[in-house]
């Protein structure tokens, strides 16, 4: 069974990326799941004197090997500006440091915003970055208007199903 690993590009206690993740984790088959916050990491903004002089970040490392251990991800990503959050571009331009830190990983990528958008952008916009770095876009998911469509931790019916068979072709296509 392959490993997937999973996690957030927010940094925000009420993240909703955060809360649809979750979400999705729970229709996932496999039990071989690994679920990463990022937010504790302490990882400081990037720059090539530091990386020179300290060298590259011991959460990074870790948050690398346990990358390199699965064979696969799901991320959920938040859009600021149509693009992934400063705390996510970060830690990817960090993990970047490390050389392709994607290669072989097919990924799912998932997002959404309280608007009409969807993160749309976000996700495109990552889809580039990642597959920059040796990762396969497998699946990508759009929730637009969280709030409509997400309640008490419930995915509503339209969007629950579109879910489910994005999730039920990712697994297939893990084995």
């Amino acid at each position: 069974m392959q490993k997937i690993l999973a996690f957030t590009g927010s940094n925000s206690e009420t993240s909703i990326n955060d809360q649809l993740l979750r979400f999705t984790l729970d229709l996932l088959q496999t039990t071989n799941l690994e679920y990463i916050d990022l937010k504790p990491l302490e990882v400081p903004i990037y720059s090539e004197t530091l990386e020179n002089s300290k060298g590259i970040p011991e959460d990074i490392l870790s948050l690398r090997s346990s990358i390199d251990d699965s064979q696969a991800l799901i991320v959920a990503v938040n859009e600021h500006n149509g693009t992934m959050s400063a705390f996510f571009k970060n830690i990817t331009d960090w993990l970047s440091r490390t050389g392709s830190y994607l290669e072989g990983k097919k990924i799912c990528l998932l997002a959404t915003s309280p608007g009409q958008g969807g993160a749309k952008f976000c996700l495109d916009y990552t889809q580039t970055n990642f597959e920059k770095f040796g990762g396969t876009v497998c699946s990508k998911f759009s929730l637009p208007n969280f709030n409509q469509h997400f309640k008490n931790q419930e995915l509503q019916d339209t969007y629950k199903s579109e879910l489910m068979q994005l999730i039920q072709k990712f697994e297939n296509e893990l084995n």
